[in-house]
């Protein structure tokens, strides 16, 4: 699990590139600290396995379906990628629930400053936009962000000045694909309230969850 709070922001060294599915090799030195072959590093905010480490990079196995979800496949040598290790059990949660699966991408629309801000507004699928709530959580390339307006076409959210000057945002421009992981809780709450496919089934076995079921016991 991760919290959305960059820690550095690497560069793609090199990209083996297989039919589907690719190498990545990251130049970086902070998440370093403490990994080991196996451990779990965001890169954009997708959760990839550390499968080699040197004295300045390690790489990581991008499989299909990970560059068919996210815009890993669009990156090449010299790219910015933001990095984050794995939340430790003992460490702060300053973001929020983050699980590096990423839902899919969106296309950033306009930048716009706002004082000491900057405004991104980022156009996204109807099936992500029902996910995403103002005042809730957001993942854009594996930064934690608080939404500030959603519609059916689009959302934005704005940018403090540190948030900028750490992460790989300040190099994103109009046109640029970035990557997306809406909330968890919504999704599993969508989930758990979608009615069972054999309604008599259910209550005969006693499975699913039902809009009756929560109402007769209290919720």
């Amino acid at each position: 699990m991760f919290t959305g709070l960059i820690e550095e922001v690497g560069e793609i060294q090199s990209i083996q590139r297989g039919s589907r599915s690719c190498v990545l090799t990251i130049g970086c030195k902070t998440v370093l600290e403490g990994s080991r072959i196996g451990d779990s590093i965001a890169v954009n905010g997708v959760c990839l396995t550390v499968t080699t480490l040197g004295g300045s990079y390690f790489t990581a196995d991008a499989m299909p379906e990970t560059l068919n979800r996210s815009s890993l496949g669009t990156l090449k040598p010299g790219s910015s990628v933001n990095l984050e290790r794995a939340m430790p059990a003992n460490g702060r949660f300053g973001g929020h629930i983050v699980s590096g699966h990423i839902d899919g991408t969106g296309t950033i629309r306009e930048i716009k400053r706002d004082d000491n801000a900057v405004w991104y507004t980022v156009g996204a699928d109807a099936g992500l936009l029902r996910y995403i709530v103002e005042k809730g959580s957001i993942t854009i390339d594996g930064i934690s962000l608080t939404v500030a307006y959603v519609d059916n076409a689009v959302f934005k959210v704005s940018i403090i000045p540190h948030t900028q000057a750490v992460t790989s945002l300040r190099e994103r421009l109009v046109g640029d694909i970035v990557n997306l992981e809406c909330d968890i809780i919504g999704k599993y709450v969508e989930k758990l309230m979608q009615p069972a496919e054999n309604a008599a089934d259910a209550s005969d076995t006693g499975e699913g969850i039902t809009l009756d079921f929560l109402l007769k016991n209290g919720f």
